[in-house]
């Protein structure tokens, strides 16, 4: 019994268990601070809490009489809740068929409802039908008076416009032609008809005759067989062009085109081909010519033709046509006599009637012209761009007669730019020519002006001076490029693009490299003298202050024009055709200045790294194993820091405008610099333990030395750039650790050799034998180390045996400065 009461006691609780959405919705609308309603109740904890002392068991007969009236009232509860759900389910169920029942119900309503609709929709359109027959009869009626109306109005338009066509009616004529047409189009359904179709054949005849009669008039009035205009407009003709607007367009053509002919015969008989008139030092008289017959058209004819027609700009175009063919034709005849200052003087003469044109006109009657204006272009911070919005007026310009200056350029929505001036394009080769001339006699005044001033002088106080001679180039360069782009944006300016960079390399090769300081040897051979100089101990000879002022002036002149360069390719792209853009590229010469600019880099580092030859090579021939004490800075020391401070500050002054270049040249140096030490640092053999720590002293006032070369002598410090500070620090950390390697105890071999791969963690044998040789250690013990230090090395990673291949076929720097030295000993010897 007592298991069954257990198993029973379980399924229960299982029972009870709610899922944890189901608690809390029961405690959100439920909510109850007993513990008995919580779902992790526990009776053993519910029972420590109402009995938590042995004392309080005394009334615990009360509390069970508690509990047990709470179960009777919870007992109750559920009762009066069961018996309550008895008769749910049948109340339900009535009240489902009441609703059934209703539904029906409506359903019913709602058909009768709907057919009474129907009843009265039915009702209603037998009311009105009578009333639509009328409304359609009334619309009928409506339209057949309106459409005899319009017969009449037609009938009797077509006789007045036939009687008003004879007695050249024509003001009369305009308005009613215009009414006649627009009744015509309502009658467009009806050409079937054969009344309808004949008045339109007579309207169409009317018309014909009305345009073959205003031709004639204007033929009468404006004979094309002569020179001889009339006398002043008539008021016929003004409103015959008011007839010609609502006949054919190409009545109307024709009359412009007749107009314009007889108007413009005259000019082509006094700038005939064979009259003095016609060449091109008196262009002005054609643009003068215009400009009269102009101004006698608007006093006389001005009213004459509507404002629509613009027969002012029509004439001008057409006179800019017929000037571009004589222009082009007569210059093909006589292209040996064209000089560069007439060619000029014309097309600045016709650019500044263009312009004109495009004030006075808005190009409308152009037909490849849109007359959507562009937008103006963006601004740009090309230093090109200066002086080209000077306020000089066309009219000043012409009074001044200065052919050569270069003018504004002309804005890029004037639609009158190039319909004369085209014609110069095939002539430009003058131009062009004469620009190469002027070019190339410029460089060789600024060969002679440099061969004849000599060098700059220095001045650190300004920094390096760019050379005169480069600013005068580039504003001739910009003249010229203003200058062609007026005359031309499209094959011009690619030749004169071609110029440019020719002489560009000219400059950059007979001006900048071929005036650099030459040194005493070449990088790759030796004199002599040189030799014989150095082994008399004498120093190398260094530049002098002229030279080093000089080499920096080259250097930040080739820098000003890389920059230049780049501008000026910029702006050659703004000026030139859209679909030449492409073909314009001066990569070339500026990878010119580029090679300019590294050329001057490198001498100096040269001068500045062979004026500490001597002091390393005394350091090498010291004997380090005599050194009995640790002192000051060695005196080569002292003789390498000498000539740092005689250099670097003279360059850095003079490079003070080109900051990037003078860091370059301290990494450089460091990178030249360093390798050298270490190669003669390895010379220094044997080496005592006093002398190691003499070297290790005097490598470490090298490093400080070199780790403040940048601001050296300079009354303002600043903080050497990252980049030079970590090729010094790695460079001159190697040598350091290359000494107190050599300081290190020989003994054991095995200790000595792991020091060695930690502290330079170098895999080359040579290196290792460098460091024994320093040590002054035999060969039979060096052997025995070599052996040692192959087996203690390392497992190599994939890919380093092609990489070791690889540097014996490409020799460092250091081993390539020693085939030097070998060779330098060979013919020394031999001297």
């Amino acid at each position: 019994m007592e298991e069954d009461e257990l198993d029973f006691a379980c399924e229960l609780e299982a029972a009870l268990q709610l899922a944890p959405e189901v608690q809390l919705a029961i405690e959100q609308v439920f909510p109850s601070q007993d513990p008995l309603d919580r779902a992790d109740f526990n009776a053993v904890e519910y029972i420590n809490t109402l009995f938590p002392t042995e004392q309080s068991l005394a009334n615990i007969d009360d509390v069970v009489n508690k509990i047990k009236l709470k179960i009777r009232r919870l007992d109750d509860n559920i009762r009066t809740v069961v018996r309550g759900q008895t008769n749910v389910g049948q109340d339900g169920r009535q009240a489902l068929e009441e609703a059934q029942k209703a539904i029906q119900q409506l359903f019913g309503k709602i058909k009768d409802i709907k057919d009474k609709a129907e009843k009265s929709e039915q009702m209603v359109k037998e009311i009105t039908r009578d009333i639509k027959q009328l409304d359609h009869a009334k619309r009928h009626l409506t339209t057949s008076i309106t459409t005899l109306n319009h017969l009449h109005m037609l009938a009797g338009g077509v006789d007045s416009l036939e009687a008003m066509t004879r007695r050249r009616q024509y003001g009369e004529v305009a308005n009613l032609l215009q009414g006649v047409v627009n009744v015509l189009e309502h009658f467009s359904k009806y050409t079937g008809i054969p009344q309808i179709r004949q008045l339109s054949e007579r309207v169409k005849a009317a018309q014909n005759e009305l345009g073959q009669q205003i031709l004639a008039d204007f033929e009468e009035a404006f004979p094309s067989q002569s020179t001889k205009r009339a006398g002043g407009p008539s008021n016929v003709l003004r409103d015959a062009c008011l007839v010609a607007n609502v006949l054919d367009p190409r009545i109307k053509q024709e009359i412009i085109k007749k107009f314009i002919k007889q108007h413009l015969s005259e000019y082509l008989l006094l700038f005939q081909e064979n009259q003095d008139v016609a060449w091109l030092d008196k262009i002005d008289r054609r643009y003068a010519w215009i400009k009269r017959q102009l101004v006698d058209y608007e006093e006389k004819y001005g009213r004459m033709f509507p404002l629509e027609w613009c027969m002012t700009e029509r004439i001008a175009v057409d006179f800019c046509h017929i000037t571009r063919t004589e222009l082009a034709k007569i210059m093909r005849t006589r292209a040996k006599e064209i000089e560069v200052k007439l060619l000029l003087f014309a097309i600045q003469r016709t650019t500044n009637f263009e312009g004109l044109l495009a004030k006075r006109f808005s190009g409308s009657t152009l037909s490849d012209v849109v007359a959507k204006k562009a937008e103006p272009p963006p601004p740009s911070t090309n230093p090109f761009l200066e002086d080209e919005t000077t306020p000089e007026t066309e009219e000043a310009a012409m009074e001044k007669g200065d052919v050569d200056k270069p003018k504004r350029p002309k804005v890029p929505d004037n639609p009158f730019h190039g319909i004369i001036s085209k014609c110069f394009e095939p002539h430009l080769y003058v131009y062009i020519e004469s620009q190469d001339k002027n070019l190339s006699e410029l460089i060789d005044r600024f060969v002679g002006d440099f061969k004849a001033q000599g060098p700059p002088k220095p001045n650190v106080d300004e920094g390096g001076a760019v050379l005169p001679s480069c600013a005068d180039l580039f504003v001739y360069y910009k003249k010229c490029m203003v200058q062609c782009s007026q005359l031309s944006t499209g094959e011009p300016m690619i030749a004169l693009t071609t110029i440019f960079q020719k002489y560009l390399r000219e400059y950059a090769w007979k001006i900048l490299s071929g005036n650099l300081p030459k040194t005493t040897s070449s990088s790759g051979g030796l004199t002599i003298t040189s030799l014989l100089k150095e082994k008399e101990g004498s120093e190398v000879a260094k530049f002098t202050l002229e030279e080093l002022c000089l080499i920096c002036s080259i250097l930040s002149t080739a820098e000003y024009c890389l920059a230049t360069t780049q501008q000026l390719e910029e702006k050659l792209k703004e000026k030139v055709d859209t679909s030449l853009v492409e073909r314009i590229n001066l990569m070339g010469e500026m990878d010119t200045f580029s090679t300019v600019i590294s050329n001057s880099i490198q001498l100096l580092v040269q001068d500045l790294d062979a004026a500490c030859d001597p002091a390393l090579t005394a350091m090498s021939k010291m004997q380090w194993q005599n050194v009995e004490h640790v002192g000051d800075q060695s005196p080569y020391v002292t003789s390498v820091i000498l000539h740092i401070k005689q250099n670097v500050p003279i360059i850095r002054d003079n490079l003070a405008s080109t900051r990037k270049y003078f860091t370059q040249f301290c990494i450089k140096f460091a990178n030249s610099f360093i390798p050298k030490f270490i190669n003669h640092l390895f010379k220094c053999k044997p080496i005592s333990m006093v002398g190691a720590e003499q070297l290790l002293l005097d490598t470490h006032s090298l490093k400080m030395v070199l780790l403040d070369l940048p601001s050296i002598g300079s009354q303002v410090v600043r903080k050497a750039p990252a980049s030079y500070t970590k090729i010094v620090v790695k460079g001159m950390t190697r040598a350091e650790m290359i000494l107190k390697v050599v300081m290190a105890p020989h003994e054991p071999p095995v200790v000595f050799v792991d020091n060695y791969i930690k502290l330079l963690a170098d895999c080359s044998p040579d290196t290792f034998q460098k460091i024994l040789d320093m040590k002054g250690l035999k060969r039979s013990e060096q052997s025995s180390m070599l052996d040692l230090f192959r087996q203690r090395l390392p497992a190599p990673p994939s890919g380093v045996e092609n990489a070791a291949s690889i540097s014996l076929t490409a020799p460092t720097p250091e081993q390539e400065s020693s085939r030097i030295r070998k060779l330098e000993k060979l013919i020394k010897k031999r001297l």
